[in-house]
């Protein structure tokens, strides 16, 4: 089987024009076309890559797509102007503490119901439950959910937030973390990795590096408890009686399964696009950031143009999130992953640092496409990732999506939550400065 034979859902590029002149109707290989002219060239002017520079003719129409994510390459329109600057010297790093202060109250509220809400009903999973839950975490998705929520209720004079809100955080983190068991499970992974958020390793959250739940209660508990999650956050959600929250969410279940499907079948692929690539992390990373960002806005009653900002902020910072991930995957040692460095690139994960090596050293197509059949070819392949540039390149691809991140977030008011919002752009940058 390959990739080509399967249906990922949103497969047909459907269109809206932004309310231009320009004909709302563009043909999906154009924007194929545009989106990746120069996004496999090696030369880059001034850090912008060149698919940047070729849709300049298209500045006044901004395009979104309604059905696909293959608009997950930048926007058809004008990149908004760099505003970040990781180089400053007088600024000092963030923590995600800092970030967090300002929702301290609503987080703790969380982590006291989250096991309940997965044990109560259950007692077989109480213990797995402990596991899952009882060990903190830094819980930046419902995180997310409460800065979004606040920043918005203040522009339609809430002053506190709804029951919604608050079981919305909750569905977002139960999803996510039944995610990670099974996403341990397909890995045969025996410590549940680390997610590196700073430079020192007093950051990384409090469950990296533990024993992951099926090394402790065996694979069948440890799917059930997955699937049990999913389906308790699939009640949760019903019970919101909203329709839009209920389709935007039960969308990112279904990615979760449509990445793992992509990554499996493209393997040792060295004609993997930069475009599939991105699709692939929107799937496994963004596709829930951005559904948390957007669900948040719609439960404050905020207009309609404003939560797909806040859908387009949580996109955006999805992808350099992930994209981040995949760099620190070469330039990290494996105390500071916890897991076997570049890892991805040994079970041929073909990430954006190797994409982007890929169009430079001819030699590194022959090693992946060998599958590492000879000794040291890993540390070989590696090695040019490293000398040709490709981590660069997908430093300047993290920026990029970054810099769209806080420019989504210009609609909102100054306010300590936009400010946290902001910093958290900021915070993923400077894992890897």
């Amino acid at each position: 089987m390959t990739s080509h034979n399967l249906d990922f859902g949103r497969s047909v590029l459907d269109l809206v024009a932004c309310g231009c002149s320009s004909s709302a109707s563009i043909h999906r290989s154009s924007v194929r076309k545009i989106a990746m002219t120069g996004s496999r060239k090696s030369n880059r002017d001034c850090g912008a890559r060149r698919l940047v520079c070729c849709r300049q003719n298209l500045a006044r129409c901004r395009v979104y797509s309604t059905k696909t994510p293959e608009t997950l390459l930048n926007e058809v329109g004008q990149i908004p102007p760099a505003v970040l600057n990781l180089k400053e010297k007088s600024r000092s790093p963030i923590s995600l503490a800092n970030i967090f202060e300002v929702v301290a109250e609503d987080l703790q509220t969380l982590n006291q119901n989250l096991k309940s809400i997965v044990g109560a009903e259950n007692p077989v999973l109480m213990s797995a439950a402990e596991q899952i839950f009882g060990a903190g975490g830094k819980r930046l998705r419902p995180a997310l959910v409460f800065l979004v929520s606040r920043a918005t209720a203040e522009l339609v004079g809430l002053k506190e937030l709804t029951t919604k809100h608050r079981r919305l955080a909750e569905i977002i983190e139960m999803i996510h973390t039944a995610s990670l068991i099974h996403d341990d499970v397909l890995d045969e992974s025996d410590m549940r990795r680390a997610f590196k958020v700073a430079c020192d390793l007093k950051d990384f959250c409090s469950f990296a590096g533990q024993e992951t739940v099926h090394q402790l209660y065996g694979t069948r508990v440890a799917v059930l408890a997955g699937d049990f999650m999913f389906a308790q956050s699939s009640w949760y959600l019903a019970n919101l009686e909203n329709l839009e929250v209920i389709k935007l969410i039960s969308q990112v279940i279904k990615d979760f399964a449509s990445g793992e499907i992509k990554q499996a079948s493209s393997l040792f692929d060295c004609d993997l696009e930069l475009e599939e690539y991105l699709i692939k992390s929107y799937y496994k990373t963004a596709s829930l950031i951005a559904a948390s960002t957007k669900g948040a806005a719609i439960f404050s009653g905020v207009d309609g143009s404003l939560s797909k900002q806040m859908y387009e902020y949580g996109r955006n910072l999805g992808l350099s999130f992930q994209i981040v991930d995949d760099i620190l995957d070469f330039t990290q040692s494996a105390e500071q992953l916890g897991k076997p460095a570049a890892s991805d690139l040994a079970k041929g994960n073909l990430t954006a640092p190797v994409i982007f090596a890929l169009e430079k050293e001819p030699k590194l197509r022959e090693i992946i496409e060998s599958e590492f059949c000879e000794t040291g070819s890993l540390d070989e392949a590696i090695k040019l990732v490293k000398t040709s540039g490709g981590i660069e390149e997908a430093q300047e691809l993290a920026k990029e999506k970054a810099n769209l991140a806080i420019h989504n977030l210009h609609c909102l008011p100054r306010s300590p939550f936009r400010v946290a919002l902001e910093d958290m752009v900021m915070f993923n940058l400077e894992r890897f400065v």
